[in-house]
């Protein structure tokens, strides 16, 4: 069992940059691998970012990649969505999910995957 929290969201303009955290519970967190997922009004969840549980391997989606980077501290038990020149098509609901480590870090693309969700934290990018 592992309980995710997200924070960090709030509002920034356009070409800003917002650091969110993805806060887990549980002594066993560094088996876990993790993905962020956004939503936005009327819209289906979509992947943004995943990372292996050491860390060692990060994947994104298109529309992120060369802006946002995810990066972990498991001995703080946190993953990290650093978001850099933010657009306005980026603001959503973020979340962090969790799931059991995988070998193929292209299933961390899909929402189906995990197990595990946090409650998400509002970003808003004002044009």
């Amino acid at each position: 069992q592992v309980q995710l929290v997200e924070s960090g969201g709030g509002l920034v303009q356009a070409g800003g940059s917002l650091r969110l955290s993805c806060a887990a519970s549980g002594r066993t967190f560094s088996t876990y691998a993790v993905g962020w997922f956004r939503q936005a009004p009327g819209k289906e969840r979509e992947f943004v970012g995943g990372i292996t549980r050491s860390g060692g391997k990060t994947v994104y989606a298109d529309s992120v990649k060369g802006r946002f980077t995810i990066s972990r501290d498991n001995t703080k038990n946190t993953v990290y969505l650093q978001m850099n020149s933010l657009k306005p098509e980026d603001t959503a609901v973020y979340l962090c999910a969790a799931r059991a480590s995988v070998n193929d870090i292209v299933v961390l693309t899909f929402t189906s995957a995990y197990g595990y969700w946090g409650q998400g934290t509002q970003v808003t990018v004002s044009p």
